[in-house]
């Protein structure tokens, strides 16, 4: 049995009315219905939390993507299509390009 618990809300009329119109096109019932909507709300909302602490340095691309549960990609498309600036200066560039020089010395050093 999956664990679920059960919430509670008031709604305003004009929501109620949406929500019956896309349970109607969905043929699907409320509970169903208001699961899925929420369920997207929360993922679009933990991109662009995630995101905008990618966007102040506070996390890197990587641990931003983890903590929205999306692949790599999926953050770095996202953050892209928000503008947000990529948080890289020349400090993460040589160290990149130091790991990467690394690499190649061990990879050249196990051929021969």
């Amino acid at each position: 049995m999956k664990n679920e618990q059960m919430v509670g809300t008031r709604l305003p009329e004009t929501v109620v009315r949406d929500l019956e119109a896309i349970e109607e096109v969905e043929q699907s019932d409320r509970s169903t219905t208001v699961r899925k909507l929420l369920s997207r709300a929360i993922q679009d909302w933990k991109l662009d939390h995630y995101s905008r602490l990618y966007g102040s340095g506070k996390l890197t691309l990587a641990r931003a993507a983890h903590g929205a549960r999306v692949s790599l990609w999926e953050m770095m498309d996202y953050v892209r299509t928000k503008k947000i600036t990529a948080q890289y200066d020349l400090q993460d560039l040589q160290r990149d390009l130091q790991t990467v020089a690394t690499r190649e010395r061990r990879h050249a050093t196990k051929k021969t």
